[in-house]
């Protein structure tokens, strides 16, 4: 395998081995995706790679993570969405959309205000969490779902699958990683429960599993279905890798495609190895011990490394933020320094 090889997931193609990792602007209002939306996606696309994945989507408003977060609870943000959509396609890139649930992260200013909680009353809200344990000192104390509210965050899920097919996204992610709710519940750092969501592994994992299949109702295969995970908390008692490749095994008979393995984010001052590819060993062990796709993700800034990561088998993909931060153009100029080709747009062939 090589970086520049398509590959294919279920009935989508992909051109080559590079996504656009999900990457909160926090610039909605109202959760509606708009200009910046379009142009900041819309150059990736053109930049060339094969997989454009939206910012952490809400699936309700109270599942964002600060009040400028995207969403795709109602009907005007899935048509808002649709033109972002259709111009990534009409690049030869895939649109991908990750749905999220902020859980007790909830209600936080965006990153250049403070990134800090903002309390009820003064345009915050309260949190939902597993369990009633606030994230930090600090933040506000989150309510502990009930069974309904937990069959509610199921059928937002379901719900917002249905119109990410709608706006025409080709790959779902749902993301359950970062200490958002899907994690919070899989960590026992964060899920004290007694009832069937929390204690044992299979209970913990109960939520999460319950969402994919809600959403397979929604976004049926052969629609890629991929989820994103935290592999370990970095925290002794924590959620790990062990108990993650028992999930990728669980999530790969749900019919989940592929897993996007990231890591930390349940509680802060964990302590994390910050160094190049740090994740990829956790998705290498992943993908070997069960045969499920994985994504890679983590300081992965160079197309050597990246093109070596799919060479070994390490993963399927690689997921690239900062680094297209930096350089919409990174999968061209890699594409170049690997001897590979990314068909460049007809209005700038003048340049290739």
């Amino acid at each position: 395998m090589s970086l520049f090889e398509p590959l294919t997931f279920g009935d989508v193609a992909m051109r080559n081995r590079i996504a656009v990792s999900p990457m909160c602007e926090y610039s909605c209002v109202d959760g509606l995706p708009d200009d910046w939306h379009l142009v900041h996606l819309g150059s990736r696309a053109v930049g060339g790679a094969g997989l454009v994945i939206t910012e952490a989507a809400a699936v309700s408003p109270e599942g964002r993570i600060s009040p400028a977060d995207a969403g795709i609870w109602n009907d005007a943000q899935r048509d808002a969405w649709a033109r972002i959509a259709a111009f990534i396609r009409g690049q030869g890139a895939q649109p991908g959309i990750q749905l999220a649930h902020a859980g007790r992260k909830a209600s936080t200013a965006a990153p250049w205000l403070g990134g800090g909680p903002i309390a009820p009353g003064q345009g915050g809200w309260t949190p939902l969490a597993p369990s009633a344990i606030p994230f930090d000192d600090g933040y506000t104390m989150p309510t502990a779902l009930d069974a309904a509210a937990i069959a509610k965050v199921v059928a937002d899920f379901r719900a917002a699958a249905g119109r990410a097919r709608a706006a025409g996204f080709r790959v779902l992610e749902i993301h359950a990683a970062h200490g958002y709710l899907l994690h919070e519940f899989l960590s026992p750092l964060c899920n004290r429960r007694a009832d069937a969501y929390g204690g044992s592994l299979p209970n913990r994992a109960r939520l999460l599993r319950e969402t994919v299949a809600a959403v397979r109702e929604t976004w049926p295969a052969p629609a890629p279905l991929f989820v994103r995970v935290s592999a370990t908390d970095w925290m002794p008692g924590g959620w790990d890798i062990d108990e993650c490749v028992q999930l990728a095994a669980w999530l790969k008979t749900d019919g989940v495609d592929l897993v996007d393995c990231s890591s930390g984010g349940a509680v802060p001052h964990a302590k994390v190895p910050v160094a190049p590819g740090y994740q990829v060993p956790f998705a290498a062990r992943i993908r070997r011990e069960t045969g499920i796709a994985t994504g890679a993700v983590g300081l992965i800034t160079d197309a050597g490394q990246a093109d070596a990561i799919v060479a070994r088998g390490e993963a399927d993909i690689v997921l690239l933020a900062r680094e297209l931060l930096r350089d919409p153009y990174f999968p061209r100029r890699a594409a170049a320094q690997l001897g590979a080709k990314i068909e460049p747009p007809v209005q700038y062939r003048r340049a290739w």
